[in-house]
């Protein structure tokens, strides 16, 4: 055989095997995406929420759950935000500025007041 028909021959079996390698890499970066999508769907938890959504009444619970510890976070927060203001008002009562201090010590003998009266 002559070296034209040898690197004539041999280019024929290299396409063949590029075309090999590519569709094998190609195969090999599909099963990665798809391994990657697998493992971002676990920690999604999606399928803790699909079974959720077939159990009305158990979404149903945790949601009044949820909603009630809301809502004593928000009282419990108002609660001490109330509490820390009255007490800053009160200190700047008590040094007597002249404008300001009048006026504050209007709104803590209001709120005083209104403290001290039992409507319950």
């Amino acid at each position: 055989m002559s070296k034209q028909e040898q690197s004539a021959e041999s280019m024929k079996e290299t396409p063949a095997t590029d075309s090999v390698n590519t569709s094998h890499d190609k195969i090999e970066e599909l099963h990665t995406l798809t391994n990657r999508l697998a493992n971002e769907l676990e920690r999604s938890r999606i399928a803790q929420y699909t079974e959720l959504l077939n159990r009305p009444w158990k979404l149903i619970g945790l949601n009044l759950l949820s909603g009630a510890a809301r809502g004593v976070g928000i009282a419990i927060g108002f609660t001490f935000f109330a509490a820390t203001i009255i007490y800053v008002l009160q200190v700047l009562g008590a040094l007597n500025l002249p404008i300001v201090g009048d006026y504050i010590a209007d709104i803590v003998r209001i709120v005083q007041r209104q403290l001290d009266m039992n409507t319950y």
